[in-house]
């Protein structure tokens, strides 16, 4: 008879050491949304109390937000939420990936999330957990760059699930606006489902215009939707 796997949740290891040298409001930071098309990239903030016992088990299977199915991301965002001491969301627009390219936009969306989580509490931040990139744009805030922060940092994989949840529920919305492309089912990336829209109908407003694909959309096409 086989065992049943255990639900792996994202570490506090990282947390808890800079916890213990005086980073008392620490927020893990993390961006969804750099590799599709079209729409908005997405980055989600969030403070977790980090001296609660119980905090891993409250938040039990939260871990890097493209290692979990929809449901489970869907079943685990508000649980999140509610133990949070702050959380954020903030996005970049296509229009903003466009001018800025993608990791300034990126790092945009990421100080928009950071912002919006402050607005609700008396405290600043102590340390941000970010995964893979730094702020310099936030110099007075010491910063932790985590390579595979999503699967390392319990704070960083909570804030991949809200932004993922978050972008997720958006597409969607776009999708009634744009229903020719099909944004609810493939949330703007480059699915054969997507291309053939693409040539069909061509690029729209919330598409990233400097794409190489979408480039040879446009000029083979000769203008977007507008």
């Amino acid at each position: 008879m086989l065992k049943k796997r255990r639900e792996r949740t994202a570490s506090l290891l990282h947390e808890r050491l800079y916890h213990s040298q005086g980073y008392a409001f620490i927020f893990g930071i993390d961006e969804v949304g750099r590799g599709p098309w079209a729409g908005p990239v997405v980055a989600g903030a969030v403070c977790l109390p980090i001296t609660d016992s119980r905090l891993s088990p409250k938040l039990k299977g939260v871990k890097d937000s493209k290692m979990m199915t929809p449901r489970q991301r869907e079943s685990l965002v508000d649980t999140i939420k509610e133990v949070a001491l702050a959380w954020g969301i903030g996005k970049a627009s296509s229009v903003e990936i466009n001018d800025l390219g993608i990791s300034p936009a990126t790092r945009l969306a990421m100080r928009r999330a950071l912002e919006s989580a402050l607005e609700t509490v008396d405290f600043e931040p102590s340390c941000l957990f970010i995964d893979s990139v730094l702020l310099p744009e936030l110099p007075g805030i010491p910063q932790v760059s985590l390579v595979g922060g999503d699967a390392r940092s319990l704070s960083i994989a909570a804030a991949s699930v809200v932004a993922k949840v978050w972008r997720d529920d958006y597409m969607v919305e776009l999708d009634a606006e744009w229903p020719q492309y099909g944004f609810a089912a493939h949330k703007g990336y480059g699915t054969p489902q997507h291309q053939a829209a693409l040539k069909e109908y061509g690029p729209s407003p919330l598409h990233r215009l400097y794409y190489k694909p979408i480039q040879a959309l446009s000029d083979d096409d000769g203008d977007s939707q507008r």
